[in-house]
């Protein structure tokens, strides 16, 4: 019995192969591996090409240039770090915040949460870009994160050591940077009076889902 492997390969007969001609076939007859060959939709051969070019030229990127890159991407990690500590918000006051909070229904729960929360990657930041600077003006020893860092600043992408405290986001470092500050001037309004927005940017927030569950909750009380 012959099956239809994939288009334009069918199976040879078994009667008239042993194991010698199957390898040949093989070798000789197969078409380039596309999804369909394992039962799957076309489309989830596009998530494997962009992950590997990604990675592709994210290598190439690191390991591109020489001494002359290397005394430049020094400046360039010098200016990230003086772009950032000169435009980073200010952290949120929290104990003023939780005095001014009298009572707290679901939303005002929600903005405290994010909050605290935008404190905790705004202390990370500031306090390793601080070291980062003191490392490079010889003041401390330079370690393996703050090689770490000063390599994401010289690329351009967001740090791993930023990351387990942040949101999700693709963005490159300059473009999270004014993302991350759009985030606080948000929060920075909805805590002045604890005042829900009319309209809030959901997914400017670090959960949304809790935002979400906060409506539930009132919309279940009244």
């Amino acid at each position: 019995m012959q099956l239809t492997m994939t288009a334009g390969f069918k199976s040879p007969d078994p009667v008239k192969f042993d194991r010698a001609k199957y390898e040949s076939y093989i070798e000789t007859n197969l078409p380039l591996e596309i999804p369909q060959m394992f039962g799957l939709h076309p489309n989830a051969e596009i998530g494997y090409l962009t992950a590997q070019a990604e990675s592709l030229f994210t290598m190439v990127q690191a390991i591109s240039g020489g001494a002359s890159a290397a005394a430049e991407g020094g400046d360039k990690v010098g200016e990230m770090i003086n772009l950032f500590l000169e435009r980073l918000p200010e952290q949120f006051q929290m104990i003023d915040l939780f005095n001014k909070a009298t009572t707290r229904p679901p939303f005002t729960v929600v903005c405290l949460q994010e909050c605290e929360r935008m404190n905790g990657l705004l202390a990370e930041i500031k306090t390793t870009l601080i070291e980062l600077d003191a490392g490079l003006k010889g003041t401390l020893n330079i370690t393996e994160n703050m090689e770490k860092l000063a390599a994401a600043l010289n690329l351009n992408t967001i740090p791993p050591t930023w990351t387990g405290k942040s949101y999700f986001s693709k963005k490159n470092l300059l473009m999270w940077l004014e993302d991350l500050i759009l985030r606080c001037d948000q929060l920075e309004r909805w805590s002045d009076e604890f005042e829900t927005p009319n309209i809030l940017w959901i997914s400017g927030l670090f959960n949304p889902m809790s935002f979400l569950t906060a409506i539930m909750q009132i919309t279940a009380r009244a």
